[in-house]
């Protein structure tokens, strides 16, 4: 399935950075903090056990094969989005294609009102984490009450021996209207430039990862006017077309889901990591295989209507290649 045609062997110097919207990944309780009351088995959506388990299976082997064809091994670190708590995340590492790759989770409580979080996951054998926090993200809806959205996850470790940033986003969605909340979009990216230039301001040489889901594509106003500056570069910008993106609405393809780094990962240093390439993962079995929507990622749940599938999102991810010494 996947990526595993054949056996490839461990490219030892090529690492996957992976981000990933989960699509409300919700355990089977009813959280009285949070509205999650659509993922309970006796809701309209039925949320059991049986179908959770299938759910994390099915992600456990999505995220293992994604960068495999290239490196020969699972993602080094992976953002996720859309998860509940940190006790699914747990369920997801533990699951069968994922329990012996040694992950790690780093994982805040964000105050969405959905009670939907972002998290990531990393290989322990490459990554250690030396610090982490989450950043809120102040946004008020138009009636100038506060909009409880999803924090940045700002997690600061070095991937094999070389110290990285990375930032975790979701971005307030366009469930109102893509042009009417493009404003909450700015603001987070704005909140994203204020961490670079803290960052940046104490090590002028900080390696920094962006990823998440935007709510924005490549060249929307808030990543490409608010976000990518100078500093950053995105190579996602060429990878949407009107036949390939991460989401489908409407038979329109987006690139929500984005990877964005700092230039240095351009330079070839020994002993440090260098961008490779980026690409979109949507092979052909995380696609609906057949009918009007073929193609489109097969996603669990189309509004009450449970599919099975795995993600209204394909994952996005970058190689980095850590250039050898001598």
């Amino acid at each position: 399935m996947g990526n595993k045609p054949y056996f490839r062997k461990k490219n030892t110097n090529h690492f996957t950075v992976a981000f990933y919207n989960l699509e409300n990944l919700f355990d089977t309780v009813d959280d009285q903090y949070v509205l999650d009351d659509d993922f309970v088995p006796n809701s309209e959506k039925q949320w059991t056990q049986k179908r959770y388990e299938k759910k994390i299976f099915k992600l456990g082997t999505a995220i293992s094969n994604i960068g495999f064809s290239k490196t020969g091994k699972a993602p080094t670190l992976v953002g996720v989005a859309e998860v509940e708590n940190k006790r699914v995340l747990q369920d997801l590492i533990d699951s069968k294609h994922l329990k012996k790759k040694n992950y790690g989770i780093v994982h805040y409580d964000s105050p969405d009102e959905r009670g939907i979080d972002v998290g990531l996951l990393y290989q322990k054998e490459y990554f250690e984490v030396t610090h982490s926090e989450n950043i809120p993200v102040m946004v008020d809806n138009q009636n100038g009450q506060r909009d409880y959205t999803r924090d940045i996850l700002w997690v600061t470790g070095n991937l094999n021996n070389e110290q990285v940033h990375i930032l975790v986003n979701h971005w307030p969605s366009r469930r109102e209207g893509s042009d009417i909340t493009t404003y909450k979009r700015i603001v987070a990216a704005e909140k994203n430039r204020e961490v670079i230039n803290q960052i940046t301001s104490e090590n002028p040489e900080a390696k920094i990862i962006i990823m998440g889901d935007f709510n924005d594509d490549p060249s929307s106003e808030s990543v490409q006017q608010h976000l990518v500056q100078n500093d950053l570069f995105n190579p996602m910008e060429r990878l949407l077309t009107r036949y390939r993106g991460t989401t489908n609405y409407r038979s329109q393809w987006n690139l929500f889901d984005q990877i964005i780094f700092s230039h240095n990962f351009h330079k070839y240093e020994k002993g440090k990591h260098s961008f490779s390439e980026a690409s979109i993962f949507d092979d052909d079995f995380l696609k609906i295989y057949k009918g009007r929507y073929k193609g489109n990622p097969f996603r669990t749940y189309a509004g009450r209507k449970y599919l099975g599938g795995y993600s209204d999102h394909f994952p996005v991810y970058i190689k980095l290649r850590l250039n050898q010494k001598e």
